[in-house]
């Protein structure tokens, strides 16, 4: 018996196959899995949704319980930027180190055995690497998520990752095109805007991103930022010209194109995300990434209905979401058909080398001690310490709940150490580590010195006082060496912090 499907069932699943929403909760509620038997295609995760690999897996496989070939995306890029190791801290030291180390063959590995994690969790899609130049080292929501601010090393470091983490059956999100590096603003906050010329976007922004594409990157990530060189009215994510025009047509890109969250500032506070949804579809994206503040089942529905009232009204071109939607299921499909050696979801992560690999485990480790860069002349610590964390306001894609910072790790080793977290409003950061330290060394920990005067005031106020003080950036390494010991981290991941803690304290693995 034949079943005809009416051109609004088609339609109501083609607009749900084009949504990647988020949920809350760390099981999957009702109405998400209603929605995806009704044809959405893809589910977004983040560090709310995750307690463990096994609780991941177990979602993971509810969802497909629903629908086999569901796309379960993640924001996983390693280093500041985790949801799969949130509440510890990442076992990757991200972008900033590998690109320091520069060895191509290393990034490739940690991406491997990154995928290799993700697929044992049951996720095929991560909304990762970032491809970005950070060629403004002021830029608040980059820095060390790229790999830095040569355009030829993004470039490379940008396709080795695209095979590692592909070739672990997951699926790459190259974002955030066509480059978030030279921007001074933050986009979950407001509208980016980048004054370039098309010479310049072609010789530093978008060659990152054609390694990308020669590397078979499964998917692309639009970026919520006004470039008036190719668009001087929408940003990227809601411009024909630049994701049709450019990254579709001028650079032969035929995979999938996703958008950055529709919830962030840059595209909800300035079209709201129901008309944002429609403009982004009909520029050419094929995918709408929602739910990183916004995850319950009215947004959906929402989105889904302004998909359909803009196809039936004709503003959208009801071959256009299908063509999105389609691209949408391509790719689904694909995720299914690349696992090779990956584990079961549910599997357990054993230390020493992957199965079926060849790559170590601990790779990411074993990257994050190579990225470490100590200068100075001054002794380790041999004895108690006092560790003074000066900290910032993280940004939203980074988000305040991973922890970070070396005062536990040197407090394992040297006993009798204690930590304090000291911040901009503290009325005077030097005194009062000052005086807690007493007669022992202290070690001033940064992130981004270069971009917060008082936080440079106070270390350089600590170095007046105590010239022994050891200085640790786990930043960006923009200001001047400074201290008896300064060990750069080129990242504040777990493993990161572990390398500082050895290089502080003089141990070896």
């Amino acid at each position: 018996m034949t079943t005809l499907v009416s051109t609004t069932d088609t339609l109501t699943r083609d607009a749900l196959a084009v949504l990647q929403p988020g949920f809350t909760g760390t099981t999957a509620p009702d109405w998400l899995l209603r929605r995806v038997g009704e044809g959405l295609t893809s589910v977004g995760l983040f560090g709310r949704n995750i307690e463990s690999p096994q609780q991941l897996a177990a979602l993971t496989a509810r969802l497909r319980s629903e629908r086999d070939d569901v796309l379960v995306a993640i924001d996983e890029e390693g280093g500041d930027v985790t949801r799969l190791e949130v509440n510890e801290g990442s076992s990757f030291p991200g972008n900033f180190a590998l690109g320091s180390i520069d060895d191509t063959d290393l990034t490739r590995a940690v991406a491997h055995e990154l995928g290799r994690r993700l697929a044992a969790c049951g996720v095929n899609l991560n909304w990762a690497p970032s491809a970005d130049v950070n060629s403004n080292p002021g830029n608040p929501v980059i820095g060390v998520r790229s790999f830095g601010a040569d355009t030829a090393l993004v470039a490379r470091h940008t396709a080795a990752y695209v095979e590692g983490l592909q070739a672990a059956g997951v699926a790459a999100c190259t974002k955030h095109f066509p480059g978030h590096g030279d921007t001074a603003v933050d986009s979950h906050l407001a509208t980016p805007r980048i004054d370039v010329d098309l010479d310049t976007l072609h010789a530093r922004e978008l060659l990152p991103f054609r390694a990308a594409i020669a590397a078979g990157s499964k998917s692309v990530m639009s970026a919520h930022i006004l470039l008036p060189a190719l668009d001087p009215d929408r940003p990227a994510t809601l411009s024909p010209q630049i994701l049709t025009g450019l990254l579709r047509q001028e650079l032969g890109y035929d995979g999938l194109i996703v958008t950055d969250g529709l919830e962030m500032d840059a595209i909800s506070k300035t079209y709201g995300i129901e008309r944002g949804a429609v403009l982004a579809i009909a520029a050419g994206a094929d995918a709408i990434c929602v739910g990183g503040g916004l995850a319950d089942e009215e947004t959906v529905v929402a989105l889904r209905d302004a998909l359909v009232g803009a196809v039936r009204s004709g503003e959208l071109p009801e071959e256009r979401l299908a063509d999105a939607a389609a691209r949408v299921r391509a790719l689904a499909s694909w995720t299914q058909g690349a696992r090779g050696d990956v584990p079961e979801p549910g599997a357990e992560v054993q230390e020493g080398t992957a199965p079926g690999t060849g790559v170590r485990s601990d790779v990411g480790l074993v990257a994050a001690r190579r990225a470490v860069r100590v200068t100075g002349t001054g002794d380790p610590l041999t004895g108690p310490a006092h560790v003074a964390e000066f900290a910032t306001e993280a940004n939203i894609a980074v988000g305040d709940e991973t922890p970070w910072g070396i005062a536990d790790g040197i407090a394992r080793l040297r006993p009798g150490t204690e930590g304090g977290r000291y911040t901009g409003e503290t009325a005077n950061p030097a005194a009062e580590v000052l005086a807690a330290a007493g007669d022992r060394r202290i070690v001033a920990v940064v992130r981004d010195e270069h971009r917060h005067a008082w936080m440079a005031q106070a270390l350089d106020a600590l170095l007046a006082a105590r010239p022994d003080t050891v200085v640790v950036e786990m930043g960006l390494p923009e200001a001047t060496p400074r201290g008896s010991l300064h060990v750069v981290t080129h990242g504040a991941s777990r493993v990161c912090g572990q390398a500082a803690v050895e290089a502080v304290t003089g141990t070896t693995p």
